[in-house]
């Protein structure tokens, strides 16, 4: 029996990112069964009835609707102790990320992370996972069990079958957390500048802040380019590793990035649809991100960039500063 780890969003719903893991798990073959986590379950397992699932078992309470280590993770061991489960599988959630290399520990078996494949070889699961800072792909199994694996986002196309009515069994987990969710704070929707969901990701190079044609460093109208653009289409923000660090140099940096925003080889590996890049080089720690992106497009003056040279479907050689301008103007 496999076993899938779910938890419910704050709506009581799944993210794109579960059903995915959902499809994942339906292609391994074989019996499985779901396990969902959350203050509220039965509108989830409704929801993904129809999926074929042996079993549907829940750990339901206000203690499981905010994330906190140690209700998730009793809660994971419960429902594996439960199903009985060789192969665990969950959404790469940062949930689910933080319990999962614990839960295996008390579990007595192996967890491994960032797993962006998962088929059968000789009648065994095996992952795909990379290694290296990106740079080597590795395809491997394992014989300890419980094997439980975080599968990225984008690894299988979501599930889409018809909601029913599950029968749900609830698991109680022996858990008594010392600590209290009080609250939950997020920033507004204008603030929030990374959108896993969205079909566009903008990433900023570290042009941007250096000085331009006319010898003047434009930090300010920068910043106003690119949350206007944002905030019309409501992509994603991206940033090169060398706009995130120049602070540590002593210049200006856009204040509303982060080494959350960061990506690369050293930063995150998104998945959307469509990307542009502007004011980067398409040096290879960059575009090493940009692998599982749909549609590639940059914009940058100079034409021998490392945009040019086949990491780009379309590279437009021009002023980002004016392009995007003459963008916004047609969006608004």
């Amino acid at each position: 029996m496999n076993l899938l780890l779910l938890h419910t969003e704050s709506d009581g719903g799944l993210a794109k990112s579960s059903l995915e893991a959902l499809s994942a798990t339906i292609a391994l073959g074989g019996p499985f069964a779901v396990g969902i986590v959350g203050e509220s379950t039965q509108a989830a397992a409704d929801a993904i009835a129809t999926c074929g699932a042996a079993r549907f078992l829940t750990v339901t309470g206000p203690d499981y609707g905010q994330a906190r280590y140690a209700t998730d993770a009793a809660a994971a061991e419960a429902l594996a102790r439960s199903a009985g489960a060789e192969i665990i599988t969950a959404p790469a959630t940062s949930r689910w990320n933080r319990v999962l290399p614990g839960v295996a520990h008390r579990l007595g078996g192996k967890a491994d992370t960032h797993i962006t494949g998962l088929t059968i070889s000789e009648g065994k699961p095996a992952a795909t996972r990379w290694f290296y800072r990106q740079r080597m792909e590795a395809v491997f199994t394992r014989t300890s069990r419980p094997w439980l694996l975080a599968l990225e986002g984008g690894i299988a196309p979501a599930w889409s079958g018809a909601a029913g009515t599950a029968a749900t069994e609830a698991v109680t987990p022996a858990a008594s957390p010392r600590t209290q969710v009080t609250g939950f704070a997020a920033p507004s929707s204008d603030q929030q500048t990374i959108r896993p969901d969205a079909d566009l990701l903008f990433v900023t190079g570290a042009g941007w802040t250096k000085k331009q044609p006319d010898g003047e460093v434009k930090t300010a109208e920068a910043e106003t380019i690119i949350l206007d653009f944002l905030r019309i289409t409501r992509s994603s923000l991206g940033s090169t590793k060398s706009l995130v660090d120049l602070g540590g140099e002593g210049v200006a940096v856009l204040p509303f990035l982060s080494h959350m925003n960061q990506v690369g080889q050293t930063g995150s590996t998104p998945r959307h649809p469509k990307g542009l890049s502007t004011c980067c080089h398409g040096e290879e720690p960059h575009t090493v991100g940009w692998r599982f992106i749909g549609e590639r497009r940059a914009i940058s003056l100079d034409a021998n960039c490392g945009w040019s040279r086949g990491k780009a479907d379309v590279l437009y050689v021009a002023d980002a500063f004016a392009v995007m301008r003459k963008v916004n103007e047609l969006l608004a």
